[in-house]
């Protein structure tokens, strides 16, 4: 399958320049790109043709919700929802909206999740792709009432419904109000389900706190990206109620579905074949229309 290089999607942002002292070369701030696992260097370009993927040590970083949308969907089949859809600022928190304003500048996004309809390989799906670059993809008021309405518009056109979480929690700066969506989401979820329509989850790196508490951890299929952070409380909160040392690998992908808390484990050079053969095969007629 060929894939479209995650490059045109980057063109838009500002580069950076870094000049040498003698002030006789510049280059881009972004040209090269260490790895945080194994620690080469490579070009930005060559990762990015990579699909954001390590060649050395196929650590996975992390993706915005539009480049996601360049792997994932059939190319020009993507409709985006509700993006006139703008957060408030309930609690009066201070400086909150401007953060947001930053933020939705900074990835093209209204929110920290982008949702809408599309194709993979020609099976029509509604998907939403949280993006962490967005207040860390922590779920506000705007965030759950998209996810919500994606659901349902899911339901309602009878298709399966898909989810890339990336998320540090729920935003404390809506409160109970941010909370409230773990129940919210869930409820559409479960509409959907008593019509006997497929919802597949998968989490990236980091799926935390509320959001994996509700919506990202009730797929009909649970799926990760390879070494993906997921767990609700952080490690040490954990280690200092239990008053143990847990291990290494303890809130990995890898150590979920050893334990039975995810279905499987998807390398994001497989995921968009693997999410396709998966919506062909519950499709009505089964195996017959693949």
């Amino acid at each position: 399958m060929a894939i479209r290089s995650l490059l045109s999607i980057n063109k838009k942002k500002q580069k950076g320049v870094i000049v040498d002292r003698n002030k006789e070369n510049s280059f881009p701030a972004d040209l090269m790109t260490k790895c945080p696992e194994c620690k080469k260097i490579y070009l930005t370009k060559e990762l990015d043709n990579n699909l954001k993927v390590c060649p050395n040590c196929d650590h996975h970083y992390k993706m915005t919700a539009w480049e996601r949308v360049s792997i994932l969907m059939d190319e020009g089949t993507f409709v985006s929802f509700d993006e006139n859809l703008r957060t408030s600022n309930p609690l009066k928190f201070p400086s909150y909206l401007d953060k947001i304003e930053i933020d939705s500048h900074k990835t093209g996004l209204n929110e920290a999740v982008l949702t809408g309809m599309g194709s993979i390989d020609g099976s029509q799906v509604v998907v939403a792709i949280m993006d962490s670059h967005f207040r860390m993809g922590s779920m506000g008021s705007v965030v759950g009432e998209k996810i919500t309405r994606a659901i349902e518009k899911a339901t309602e056109y009878s298709l399966p419904f898909i989810i890339f979480t990336a998320s540090g929690g729920a935003r404390m700066q809506e409160g109970v109000i941010s909370l409230m969506q773990m129940a919210k989401t869930s409820v559409a979820l479960k509409r959907h389900s008593d019509h006997g329509l497929l919802f597949i989850s998968i989490m990236t790196h980091p799926t935390t706190g509320g959001v994996s508490a509700s919506f990202a951890s009730l797929g009909d299929l649970n799926i990760a990206e390879p070494q993906a952070l997921i767990g609700f409380a952080g490690r040490r909160v954990i280690e200092q109620t239990v008053r143990e040392k847990l291990p290494e690998d303890f809130q990995t992908a890898e150590f979920l579905l050893a334990h039975g808390q995810l279905d499987a484990i998807f390398h994001r050079k497989e995921m968009r074949d693997k999410l396709a053969t998966i919506v062909k095969l519950h499709q009505k007629g089964g195996v017959s229309n693949v």
